[in-house]
């Protein structure tokens, strides 16, 4: 058997869950026998495109290709190079020849590649892995309010045409259509956490077609706990992602600024995360001012590699994940459990799914500055807290694991194909 992979982008160039997550499941279904795979991955400028076409070769790295684009409609999650889609991308597919292809995005390619898929290959199951609610949702796929950043638990061509009234509810609803109308060629839904699957099936999507999986992790070697001083605390904190407007870092190091002196002594908060360069300039300026609040509390650390990730965890007790939207399932959680590090996150979507409060971890309230700074001040103050949540960690689900438990997928949706049938109610609950 043979999986062809999708990703709007690779690891290599680009760090984020779900490029980690699908090359890690295509590693991984070539270490399993009678599997194997290929890897393509979106890129754009400024890179540079072969003249002749937009597939490139990855060097040192066999069966992996990247897929050039730079005309993809994000309001309708499509692409205009049509061309490039119908001639050069479904020639790579007919070459591959997979018996199942799976989408990790469709950021890049457009959401007319899945149609591609089919035209060029036939009736192979397709599976679309969803990392967050970019179909449903036109803010970013964040399921906030554009206009007033407040949590939104459902969305509807009304309550959408709200957020965007220059865009209008019938377009809106013209955008769903569009997507669905895709996404019925698509066999199975899968998604590391019931939290996003209940809201795409609450969007329409058909509850038989979706499918819990975790994604797989690949953490290298364990950190070992940080050695504590004579009379030492758990007290080393450390923020690791992007720094944008929904990851709320602003929540982070204002509660930070919060906690009295005498509490904090000589605590530190770490913070990794990139791209601040990138975000809008009001952002940048409000991070900035609270970087200096914070002054010696805070040590900015700035980007860093997955490979990193074992030794930067030697100084850190507690992993904070303080995101201001419905998380689906972030990888730094999965990192912080293989390391065996505590998480401090926000109550709310996957964060609250896959971080058990008082076992593993603790829960504050979403976008609460003073409830995230009251948590770490109970994570400063107990000296048997970390104790007792690091010993309730459980360990991740593996790279090797994940690709075992898709290759069952894989192998039970070509098996369905082959014998023509539907899926029956038992099967599913299998």
């Amino acid at each position: 058997m043979k999986a062809l992979i999708l990703s709007h982008a690779h690891p290599a160039f680009s760090i984020g869950g779900a490029q980690v997550a699908s090359h890690n499941l295509f590693r991984g279904l070539r270490q399993i026998d009678g599997w194997d795979a290929a890897y393509l991955a979106g890129v754009g400028p400024p890179m540079a495109r072969h003249q002749a076409t937009p597939i490139l070769a990855v060097p040192g790295a066999p069966d992996e290709y990247l897929y050039w684009s730079d005309d993809y409609d994000w309001f309708h999650l499509g692409t205009r190079n049509l061309d490039d889609l119908t001639r050069h991308f479904a020639r790579l597919v007919r070459e591959v020849q997979p018996d199942v292809v799976n989408f990790h995005h469709v950021m890049g390619f457009g959401i007319q590649a899945i149609r591609a898929v089919r035209d060029a290959v036939g009736d192979v199951p397709i599976v679309m892995t969803l990392h967050e609610y970019l179909p449903i949702c036109a803010n970013h796929g964040q399921m906030v309010k554009a206009r007033t950043g407040a949590l939104c638990s459902r969305a509807s061509p009304a309550d959408c045409g709200m957020c965007f009234p220059e865009i209008g509810p019938a377009r809106l609803m013209r955008r769903e259509l569009f997507i669905k109308s895709f996404f019925a060629e698509v066999d199975a839904f899968v998604s590391p956490s019931r939290f996003l699957l209940t809201r795409f099936a609450d969007w329409g999507l058909p509850r038989s077609r979706l499918v819990m999986l975790e994604n797989g992790l690949d953490g290298g070697m364990p950190a070992p706990v940080r050695a504590l001083p004579p009379g030492g605390r758990r007290n080393r904190f450390a923020y690791f992602g992007q720094l944008n407007p929904f990851k709320g870092i602003r929540v982070l190091v204002d509660a930070v600024t919060r906690i009295p002196a005498d509490t904090w002594g000589d605590s530190v908060l770490y913070v990794f995360g990139g791209n601040l360069e990138h975000q809008p300039p009001d952002f940048q300026a409000a991070v900035k001012d609270l970087f200096k609040v914070a002054g010696r509390r805070l040590r900015f650390m700035g980007s860093y590699k997955s490979a990193d990730l074992p030794n930067l965890m030697r100084e850190v007790d507690w992993t904070i994940v303080p995101s201001t939207w419905w998380e689906n399932a972030p990888v730094v959680i999965q990192e912080a459990y293989f390391h065996g590090r505590p998480v401090i996150a926000s109550n709310i979507g996957g964060m609250a799914e896959k971080v058990r409060d008082g076992i593993d971890g603790l829960h504050f309230h979403v976008s609460n500055p003073e409830s995230l700074a009251a948590t770490m001040t109970d994570a400063i103050r107990d000296p048997g807290l970390w104790d007792r949540l690091h010993r309730g960690i459980r360990p991740p689900t593996s790279a090797a694991l994940a690709a075992t438990q898709h290759a069952d997928l894989f192998t039970r949706l070509i098996d369905r194909k082959a014998a023509g049938r539907a899926v029956t109610p038992m099967e599913r609950r299998a």
